[in-house]
């Protein structure tokens, strides 16, 4: 599983980015986390607001912090 974050390295970004550490490490998930601060590349995905998580291409959120049960839900 592929995770992107997607922004310029913000307090939210780096928010979303711990997040996403601990409840993949807390749930025993295999996946890799990838920063991405090239806007041309953000808006080649469809990323127009930030922080954003796209999963394996798929965005999942934009322009907020997800909660943890979001993302545990994203995972499975």
């Amino acid at each position: 599983m592929l995770i992107k974050i997607m922004g310029p390295g913000c307090p939210n970004c780096q928010k979303v980015a711990d997040l996403l550490k601990s409840t993949i490490e807390e749930n025993k998930i295999d996946a890799k986390i990838e920063k991405v601060t090239d806007f041309q590349e953000m808006a080649m995905a469809g990323v127009l607001s930030t922080p954003a998580v796209v999963i394996d291409g798929t965005i999942k959120c934009v322009g907020k912090v997800p909660s943890k049960d979001e993302i545990i839900s994203w995972l499975k």
